[in-house]
């Protein structure tokens, strides 16, 4: 350090110093050298003599080399093989290592290609899953195994496609074949119901035999045959072993639900196969035009959305959210809405009952069907009740034209009975009882006529036609009753009724056959009682229930029987106008014949006859007619002699009208029907008998005299009455110009005409001022 201090010529006193101190060392060096050189010397001479002896060794090593080369080079060759086969023992296992892991990979990829020929696309998946994250990623580093990782995404596509694919197979095929799923159900079902049906029966110990009889004949009806049908490509022992579910393979939806479920677009599918489904329900629900002209329409109808609900039934119980009941439900209520509307509308074109009938059972059937799937069905018998009303319609139209036949075939006469088998068969079918006509020995005749009995059997064969559609509605026992007597009373007070009034009105019966209408009514109106008696036996509930209602067929044969009585009436004045209508009067002649006219003696005649007739009426209706008949005659001689156009009228014929006048007077107290009570029958032609006893006896200053009195022996005759038959007498004698040649009495008894005319008109001018 001191030679770099600031000193004067510090660097040249080091380099002086170190010069001193090299030459110093070489002194010693020198010094150390010369002590040294002799062992040097001695040294090297010893290795002098060393390298002869080394040169024999290197000759010697050499040979000695060559003789080890020589004889190692077979060793190198098989220590060069060894090195080989070790290093391809190496590379060998390193390849098993990797053929071990490859192996796997490829067993799951030729597996997968197995799954995918044979179509088990749901393990193809599965397989897919363990290849991707357990396999390919131990073996990613090689190409082949790139490849397959290219190809997996485009398998699942393809996966994607086929099930798709056969998905849309399924749902073809099950549309097609819906209707043999759906009467497959319906048949289970009706089956599984009639068996329940009879053993319920078999443990009901109190089931009433009148009901087991009445039922017993309903089904022997169409329900049987209704609901009898089979699969042609079936035999029977298939159809008793396959139900509905099993007529469908339901794998492509698993299938489909699975794979779509795996690759994470399970909501896809089932929005997919929700939105096919409804379009399906749309189609199924859709009617053909022509589906009420035949049952089978119905049929093919019904077994179609019963297919259609069984599969989506199944499908909802055996898949997780593929459809739900939430799903299920609003698809039923738009089908049931859509199906009510259906069969109201196509209901409504059907006029056969026993299409109506059949139409019933159906939908009884398809009911009970959908509601052993748990679907709600109230709505379908709510229309059941609708269409209750339009079948009791068609029954009515049926059977008014039945009783329109048997009316026409009547021949309205009582019924000849010649021996008690014959008696037996009437009153097998007609409850009639009279022991007055028991006593009688045979042959003898009953009062009613051949339509009573079939009339009452064809009530009671509405009754069991009504019966048929009340069965299976699930009503209790009281509601049949009840729908029963409702059906028989609009039966007897509309149908029966109006056929009863439109045979009253036909041209072609007469008096005779309305005697018989008459009598009819009255035996029918009197088994009224047997037919509840009927109704209560069919339906097991008594009639002393407070509920039951009562049958109207008192009423209404009562009114048959007014409205009868009323064409009597009517058909007997309208005979009396015939006979008036011959009357052949000569209004001028001088002097009567001396005895009545033809056509009244006539007419008296058929009123005898007829009145005979009448025996088998009740009392107050041939008094009623009797009455009515005098009534009318008399009202129409008083017409006729008041005519506007008979102008002018003689004495003698005066007499002559007189003489026909006591004829019906003697009619009248003969008692042509018995229980009139003194002259009330003569009363009738009281009006006449004193108008002409008036101008007989010519009593007109008593009839002036004594006009307006009670006590007047003309009380009956009216001024005006006789003003217009004075007037008609007074023109007769001044157009014969009579009274120019009579006597002195005559000319004043023309005189007593007019003022008789002058003192009637001013008796009738009075009466109409106080008018």
């Amino acid at each position: 350090r001191s030679v770099y201090d600031d000193q004067p010529n510090a660097h040249q006193k080091f380099m002086e110093k170190l010069d001193a101190c090299i030459r110093n060392h070489d002194r010693e060096i020198e010094k150390m050298c010369n002590f040294h050189h002799q062992g040097f010397v001695d040294a090297i001479t010893e290795l002098l003599k060393v390298r002869a002896d080394a040169e024999k060794l290197k000759v010697q090593v050499t040979d000695t080399n060559r003789r080890l080369q020589d004889a190692g080079k077979e060793v190198i060759a098989q220590t060069e093989e060894i090195i080989r086969c070790r290093v391809q023992q190496r590379n060998i296992s390193t390849v098993v290592e990797k053929l071990q892991l490859c192996l796997p990979v490829l067993e799951m990829y030729s597996k997968l290609k197995e799954q995918m020929s044979v179509k088990r696309y749901y393990s193809a998946l599965k397989t897919m899953e363990q290849l991707e994250n357990l396999y390919l990623p131990r073996v990613s580093q090689y190409r082949f195994c790139q490849i397959m990782i290219e190809n997996l995404p485009k398998l699942r596509e393809e996966i994607k496609e086929i099930s798709m694919s056969d998905l849309k197979d399924f749902l073809e095929s099950i549309r097609k074949h819906s209707d043999r799923i759906g009467e497959t159900a319906m048949k289970q079902a009706q089956q599984q119901k009639t068996f329940s049906t009879a053993l319920q029966k078999q443990n009901n110990v109190n089931y009433g035999r009148n009901m087991h009889l009445g039922r017993n004949r309903i089904l022997e009806s169409k329900n049987e045959i209704t609901l009898k049908r089979t699969f042609e490509d079936e035999d029977e022992h298939e159809e008793e072993v396959l139900t509905a579910q099993d007529l469908v393979d339901f794998s492509p939806v698993y299938r489909c639900l699975h794979i779509y479920s795996v690759l994470g677009d399970g909501e896809i599918f089932e929005n997919y196969y929700r939105k096919q489904r409804r379009k399906q329900a749309r189609l199924v629900l859709q009617p053909q035009s022509s589906m009420h002209e035949t049952v089978e329409g119905y049929r093919r109808y019904f077994s179609q959305i019963v297919g259609f609900f069984v599969v989506e039934d199944h499908i909802l119980h055996v898949t997780q959210g593929l459809v739900t009941r939430t799903y299920t439900d609003e698809l039923w209520n738009m089908a049931l809405s859509k199906i009510i509307a259906v069969l109201r509308t196509h209901s409504s074109y059907c006029s056969d009952p026993d299409l109506v009938l059949e139409l019933k059972n159906l939908i009884v059937v398809f009911a009970d069907t959908l509601q052993g799937y748990g679907f709600p069905v109230n709505r379908l018998f709510d229309l059941l009740f609708e269409i209750r009303d339009q079948y009791n319609e068609t029954l009515l139209k049926k059977w008014s034209g039945l009783f329109r036949d048997i009316f026409e075939a009547d021949n309205y006469s009582p019924i000849p009975v010649a021996n008690e088998e014959e008696y037996r068969i009437v009153i097998s079918k007609f409850p009639f009882q009279d022991s007055e006509l028991d006593k009688q020995s045979f042959p003898k005749k009953l009062p009613m006529s051949q339509s009573v009995p079939q009339i009452y059997m064809q009530v009671k064969e509405f009754i069991y036609a009504s019966l048929k559609f009340s069965e299976s509605l699930h009503r209790s026992s009281t509601e049949i009753d009840d729908m029963l007597r409702k059906s028989t009373n609009l039966l007897l007070t509309r149908t029966l009724s109006s056929c009863l009034q439109n045979l009253i009105k036909k041209p072609h019966i007469g008096l005779t056959e309305l005697v018989q209408i008459i009598i009819n009514t009255t035996h029918l109106e009197q088994a009224c009682k047997y037919l509840e008696d009927f109704i209560s036996n069919i339906t097991n509930i008594s009639q002393l229930t407070v509920h039951t209602a009562r049958l109207y067929g008192l009423s209404t044969f009562k009114d048959a029987r007014h409205a009868a009585e009323g064409e009597i009436y009517t058909k007997l004045n309208q005979k009396i106008d015939e006979f008036i209508q011959i009357a052949d009067y000569d209004w001028t002649m001088s002097e009567s014949d001396g005895r009545a006219s033809g056509y009244l003696m006539d007419l008296i005649n058929f009123l005898r006859s007829t009145f005979q007739v009448f025996t088998h009426l009740p009392g107050k209706v041939a008094q009623t007619a009797c009455m009515s008949a005098c009534q009318h005659l008399s009202m129409s001689l008083m017409q006729m002699l008041l005519d506007s156009e008979l102008k002018q009228i003689s004495m003698g014929a005066i007499q002559q009208f007189n003489l026909d006048v006591i004829q019906c007077e003697l009619f009248a107290s003969s008692e042509p029907v018995p229980g009139f009570q003194g002259d009330t029958l003569q009363l009738a032609f009281i009006d006449l008998r004193q108008l002409l006893d008036l101008f007989m006896v010519w009593d007109w200053s008593t009839y002036l005299a004594d006009y307006g009195q009670a006590t007047s022996k003309y009380l009956r005759v009216n001024p005006s009455t006789a003003l217009t038959l004075l007037e008609k007498m007074k023109d007769s004698s001044k157009k014969n110009n009579i009274f120019a040649q009579f006597r002195k009495n005559d000319r004043d008894k023309q005189k007593l005409i007019e003022t008789v005319v002058k003192q009637l008109r001013s008796l009738v001018n009075g009466m109409s001022q106080h008018t």
